[in-house]
Order: structure tokens, then C-alpha cells, then sequence
């Protein structure tokens, strides 16, 4: 599992301990990695949809290896990506965890156990 969906479900699961409802869906659910391929019009349509749908109901959070700025050939152009963005940071909280590999670290870190 990587870092990002773990640290969303971790504050997942502290929203829930504060009794607010969650609901996890994986993105490879709806479309396919957030910023790994690009979405054809109509795939690129419908996830504004559900991100317009959600944005007026409840919160969203989202994971993904791409900056915002590698985000504008995924959704088929510059317009529908600002759109986009704007849509997940119109009153958001934006959490950067940086661009360390989380898998190259557990394997330094093992490397480093074993021969240690």
C-alpha cells in the first residue's frame, strides 16, 4: 500500500473516531491512477462530475504521485484541469508529503537493518 492512500485512511479513520461517516474509493475505481494516464473527454467529464457532486455533499480526498501541474494532459487540457483543481482546493487543505519513494525507503531501511 503506498504512503498516500495510507495517510488517508489514517486521517479517514480519525474523521470516523470523530463521528463524521467515511467512504473509501480507490481511483483506479473510477478512472484509473490520478495523473498516470490520460482520460479521454467523456472519462475526464465524469470525474468532474463526481468531484462537482461530492465537492457539494462532503469532503474529498485524494492521492496521487502527480503534481497539479502534471495533472493538465490527465484531464485533456489546461481549462477542465484548473477546473478540476479548482474543485479539490476550493476550501481544502492541501497535504504535500514530498517525492521520496516510499518503497526505495522500506528497502534502504531493511538494507540497512540486515547488515547492521
Amino acid at each position: 500500500m503506498s504512503s498516500r492512500r495510507s495517510r488517508l485512511i489514517a486521517l479517514g479513520t480519525e474523521a470516523a473516531m470523530a463521528g463524521h461517516r467515511v467512504k473509501y474509493i480507490l481511483a483506479t475505481k473510477l478512472v484509473d491512477e490520478l495523473g498516470s494516464r490520460e482520460l479521454d473527454r467523456h472519462g475526464a467529464g465524469l470525474f468532474f462530475r463526481v468531484l462537482t457532486e461530492r465537492e457539494e455533499e462532503n469532503s474529498v480526498a485524494i492521492a496521487s504521485a502527480k503534481s497539479f501541474g502534471g495533472w493538465a494532459k490527465t484531464f485533456t487540457g489546461p481549462r477542465l484541469c484548473a477546473a478540476i483543481v479548482d474543485r479539490l482546493t476550493s476550501n481544502g487543505t492541501l497535504i504535500e508529503t514530498g517525492t521520496d519513494s516510499y518503497r526505495l525507503a522500506t528497502t534502504r531501511a531493511q538494507a540497512e537493518r540486515a547488515a547492521g
